[in-house]
């Protein structure tokens, strides 16, 4: 019998595709599936990132700092110039060195010693005696079979080519050959190099800024045609940089031999092509390797940072891009507030956004819905009445009937110019600029004006400006036409709860940071069950008025208008003494608004 509690043997291929293996078949998959799943995820998470314009411009541009870091360092450093003097004094302290060994292991010709004693006392301390192109009195010709073995002793471990030349600059020895010490023609020089070498040739002697002279083999009998060694022929010791076709720094040094103050020839030493860039080469590839390290870590890096910024940005846009299209009834945008950086700002920002757009959206629906039942019944009414009208069976009936309908045609008319006006409220206020308004004029003038009309009511309003001084400024940023149509309003309101002979009381006064403008009356107050709903669209609680009288819509107008100016407006009973039971009573009404100050 079958046990239905256990679970399926055989794992989905969705399960399989997504990684989510069951635990009991953990142990039947090979050891390296885990590691090779989780590299499978981070190369799907830095592919997307790849695919990101923000993630590759942040890594471009890191990674183009870096190499031009790393390329300067190798253009501009030092370490070869430095290498290359530090080798040229060591070739001439070695020359010198090698150049004594020479004029010490020469061999005297006896039969051609000829001296010049007028010649010979005309030295001056210093002067050596030589330099002609004939053998001179005290020239001692250098033996090349006596001095190969000494120069090749002492060159051997130095990786130096040493050349010696005579007092006419040819060659006498070369310790590239040194079983031939006598002279001996030149091998032919190499083939020159290909495309790809010559592009190396080209990046080295860029980086070698190319501004050495070209080293070039010259012929055994062209020693002169070296500017170190017709200088050491001279009795002068010279060094001279130059660079081969490969683009190899070669350093040679150039000193007499001398003795007995007589110049026998001159002493060449030069590195091999190689040698100095080898050492420059390996310099520069410990720069490359630690910029290959920081390259990998600036990369790393990089990719985080982006991750940090493209991820959510990337949410932020999905989220927004759901909202516009609306596939739920309502999209949260991702909470990033806690970041307290430009991403959080924008997060808070998209979602008070999207809010005050639900917001909007959800009050243009119940608009919407309210209208069209407002709207209703007056319709529903003047139906009923136009059809009636036909079956009326006396005047007085009729009469009747057309005042019903006259009524309800009022009511429509008064309904679409109150809903007119607070449709085009809201695109009114966004698209004028607000100016500084001066409540003490706004204010004086519409007391005025209601004064002289009374608003078809026998109920005078007074004024009164709370300051320190009577030229206090009352300003706010806003809408004058607006702001004085929510007076306006409250003024009419207010006048229309009163009695006759009684007066409505307008106070304004600096609370603070705030101007506030109090509107009271002598009526009988608000119900404590409608201090909230007064100012909902089209709630009306006139018991003193027939029905139809008022469309509702003045003080959620009024409201509206405050909001968007940053204002506070609410209602409140005014507290008169407690009557003979000790209930306190109500004197009238208050409505309080507070705006922004200037």
């Amino acid at each position: 019998m079958l046990d239905r509690t256990q679970p399926d043997q055989n794992p989905s291929a969705e399960d399989v595709a997504s990684g989510g293996v069951p635990e009991q078949f953990a142990g039947d998959k090979p050891q390296g599936f885990r590691p090779l799943n989780w590299l499978k995820r981070a190369g799907q998470f830095f592919f997307a990132l790849s695919f990101s314009s923000l993630t590759r411009r942040i890594v471009s541009l890191n990674l183009a700092g870096l190499v031009a870091l790393v390329a300067s360092i190798l253009y501009l450093s030092q370490f070869r110039a430095g290498l290359i003097d530090a080798r040229a004094q060591s070739l001439l302290v070695q020359a010198e060195i090698i150049a004594g060994a020479i004029a010490a292991s020469a061999t005297v010709q006896t039969n051609a010693i000829t001296i010049d004693p007028d010649r010979l006392l005309d030295l001056k301390p210093g002067e050596t005696y030589g330099g002609s192109d004939e053998y001179s009195p005290l020239d001692f010709p250098i033996n090349p079979e006596r001095v190969a073995p000494v120069l090749r002793t002492l060159i051997s471990p130095t990786k130096t080519r040493a050349r010696i030349y005579d007092p006419n600059g040819s060659l006498l020895v070369d310790s590239r050959n040194l079983e031939n010490v006598l002279r001996y023609n030149l091998p032919p020089p190499a083939e020159k190099p290909g495309i790809v070498e010559r592009g190396m040739v080209a990046v080295r002697t860029w980086l070698n800024r190319g501004d050495l002279p070209l080293y070039r083999e010259l012929g055994p009998e062209n020693g002169n045609g070296y500017a170190e060694v017709a200088d050491a022929l001279q009795g002068q010791k010279r060094s001279m940089v130059r660079v081969n076709v490969r683009g190899e720094v070669i350093v040679s040094v150039a000193v007499p031999v001398l003795r007995s103050r007589a110049i026998h020839g001159a002493l060449m030493l030069s590195t091999q092509g190689d040698d100095i860039d080898q050492m420059v080469t390996a310099e520069r590839l410990a720069i490359l390797k630690v910029g290959g390290v920081a390259a990998a870590v600036m990369i790393m890096l990089s990719l985080l940072l982006a991750s940090t910024i493209a991820g959510p940005v990337r949410r932020l846009a999905d989220s927004a891009e759901r909202v516009r299209r609306r596939i739920k009834a309502r999209i949260e945008i991702p909470d990033f507030t806690r970041r307290r950086d430009e991403i959080g700002h924008l997060s808070g920002a998209l979602r008070d956004m999207t809010s005050a757009l639900y917001s909007r959206i959800e009050a243009i629906e119940m608009f919407a819905a309210d209208v069209a039942h407002e709207l209703k019944n007056p319709l529903t009414s003047l139906r009923s009445a136009v059809e009636t009208l036909p079956l009326a069976r006396n005047e007085t009936s009729r009469a009747r009937l057309l005042e019903v309908i006259e009524h309800d045609v009022k009511r429509l008319d008064r309904l679409i110019s109150d809903i007119s006006d607070a449709s085009r409220l809201d695109a009114e206020l966004q698209r004028q600029d607000a100016i500084p308004v001066d409540l003490r004029r706004l204010l004086t003038t519409l007391v005025s004006v209601a004064n002289e009309t009374k608003l078809g009511h026998d109920v005078a309003v007074e004024t009164r400006f709370e300051g320190r001084s009577p030229t206090d400024t009352f300003a706010v940023s806003g809408h004058d036409s607006r702001l004085g149509q929510v007076v306006s309003n409250l003024l009419s309101n207010a006048q229309s709860f009163s009695e006759r002979g009684s007066k409505v009381r307008l106070t304004c006064r600096r609370v603070r940071g705030e101007i506030e403008i109090v509107v009271d009356d002598d009526g009988p107050g608000i119900r404590d069950d409608a201090l909230e709903r007064i100012f909902e669209r089209f709630y009306t609680d006139r018991p003193h008025q027939g029905f139809g009288q008022n469309s509702g819509l003045g003080l959620s107008i009024s409201k509206q208008i405050v909001d968007a100016h940053g204002g506070r407006i609410w209602a409140e009973n005014r507290a008169g003494p407690p009557d003979d039971e000790g209930v306190p009573t109500v004197t009238g009404a208050r409505f309080v608004v507070r705006l922004p100050a200037l």
